[in-house]
């Protein structure tokens, strides 16, 4: 055989053994993961339920899902543990203030008192777009409609009465 012919077979072996070293290596980061949960970590389930951990054992975590509801899991069901900033962001809303970390290029000028001059203002109002769509009047619908219903009806011919 000739290395033509073996190289198919070479590349398909050695993408085998790039993907499971790609698994193998995410199932080793999910369980160091899981091993770091400590009691009032906040965690994601894979169901998508944000929880805090009580109790953490070899197998199992309980968790705290809100007053007075204590759930108990698997470890392997624990999707992901959030730092505290992330967890408070998504369970209870609390934003970091980000205003004390970013300045804006084009607010850097400002200080706390001073207001936006009157062309920032100006071009930041509320206008409609032109979405080039015409909106059609309720007289036009109301003649669309009748014209349909004419079409729908059957045509009459001569020899034919209302009353049959």
């Amino acid at each position: 055989m000739s290395l033509v012919t073996l190289l198919p077979f070479i590349v398909l072996i050695g993408a085998m053994i790039l993907m499971t070293r790609s698994a193998k290596k995410k199932q080793q980061q999910a369980v160091d993961m899981r091993n770091q949960m400590q009691p009032g970590s906040g965690v994601r389930t894979i169901g998508g339920m944000y929880a805090t951990v009580k109790e953490v054992s070899e197998d199992t975590v309980l968790l705290d899902a809100g007053p007075g509801v204590e759930l108990l899991f698997a470890k392997n069901a624990i999707g992901a543990v959030l730092s505290d900033e992330e967890y408070n962001r998504i369970v209870h809303g609390i934003e970091h203030d980000l205003k004390s970390d970013v300045v804006p290029d084009d607010a850097s000028s400002l200080t706390e008192t001073d207001e936006p001059s009157d062309d920032a203002s100006a071009a930041s109002d509320d206008k409609p777009i032109d979405l080039g769509k015409k909106d059609v009047s309720d007289d036009a619908t109301d003649e669309t409609v009748e014209a349909k219903a004419d079409e729908a009806e059957p045509k009459k011919t001569d020899g034919e009465s209302d009353a049959k």
